[in-house]
């Protein structure tokens, strides 16, 4: 094998066009790590705030950015016992602090934020599920225990995160509404399996709430949007409902949810990777999602226009300022 890779840095932050091309040695996996030879990554709006430095969160310059990766084993390290040479996996690499990122053809990774890759997707497909689908998987699994006839409300059900909130929320047996933006995410959010799907931007929460809930409000709301629009789901929810948010980082007037005792979670997936606590409930996780796939439950939707390692910039900037569905995917 070589002994230099091609890799996507960044040596500031700043718009897309800070990424450059760089030969980077391929690093050697420590104890409890394995090389994955990636196959792919995708880009989450968490990679854009990095690269832009609009979050507090960046490994040292030159700096390779990005977690999700799918890829084949080529290396393990000492004490690392989960994967051998030639397994194809999936999941994150610790990209914030020494362990490197997933634009590059290589990457050390621990092997406790690695699955084995879904058997029914094509490896390169599985790099767009890691960051989202434990995302997902927390908030309906781990921060509440969605329950079967349950009436869940995906607000933003065509995103990344959204439409596979749709349809794991539909494999545990919930009803599911959802909304969207247009005529085309409404197709998305309905060719993920939502019994309604809504127009937010032509409705309003007490509009719908009336039809599809009796008037009683939802029991779990799942925000992908946060801001501003968690009163809205403030207000679709049931007295005593749950709220799920993935964007809390705003100024929220809490009256309606404190008047209907509601109950706020929030899901930040990225904890484990930032403070090396709880990697291995993220492999367990990673492992149950994988299983929802091979059992034909999920099915990440990829948005048609994908790229590659070289045009990562491109990539970035259609995340930011084009209207998008599903997951951007980025070939490496």
């Amino acid at each position: 094998m070589a002994s230099t890779m091609k890799a996507m840095v960044i040596r500031r932050t700043g718009g897309p066009d800070v990424f450059e091309e760089a030969e980077l040695l391929i690093p050697e996996p420590k104890a409890g790590q394995v090389l994955v030879k990636i196959a792919a990554t995708s880009v989450n709006p968490i990679d854009c705030k990095v690269r832009s430095g609009a979050v507090a969160i960046l490994p040292p310059f030159p700096a390779v950015l990005h977690g999700d990766l799918s890829g084949t084993v080529v290396e393990v390290g000492q004490d690392a016992h989960k994967f051998k040479e030639g397994d194809e996996v999936y999941g994150l690499v610790g990209w914030t602090g020494g362990e490197g990122g997933a634009l590059a053809e290589f990457a050390v990774c621990d092997e406790q934020l690695l699955a084995h890759a879904p058997r029914s997707l094509p490896l390169d497909e599985a790099a767009v599920l890691p960051v989202v689908g434990i995302t997902a998987y927390q908030g309906l699994r781990r921060k509440i225990r969605l329950e079967k006839d349950r009436m869940l409300l995906v607000q933003g059900g065509s995103g990344g995160v959204g439409h596979i909130v749709v349809q794991m929320g539909k494999a545990f047996g919930a009803q599911v509404a959802a909304t969207a933006s247009s005529d085309e995410k409404i197709a998305v959010v309905a060719s993920a399996g939502a019994d309604w799907t809504i127009r937010y931007d032509q409705e309003t929460a007490a509009q719908y709430v009336e039809p599809i809930t009796g008037g009683k409000g939802f029991d779990v709301v799942f925000d992908t949007a946060g801001g501003a629009n968690l009163p809205l789901s403030f207000e679709a929810a049931r007295r005593g409902g749950d709220i799920v948010t993935i964007a809390a980082r705003a100024i929220v007037d809490l009256s309606l949810m404190h008047s209907k005792g509601l109950n706020l979670h929030v899901v930040f997936s990225l904890l484990p990777i930032l403070y090396r606590e709880g990697r291995a409930q993220m492999g367990q996780d990673l492992e149950a999602i994988a299983r929802l796939v091979d059992d034909g439950l999920i099915r990440p939707i990829i948005y048609p226009r994908t790229f590659s390692l070289s045009s990562i910039a491109k990539a970035h900037r259609f995340l930011e300022t084009e209207s998008h569905y599903g997951k951007v995917l980025v070939r490496v």
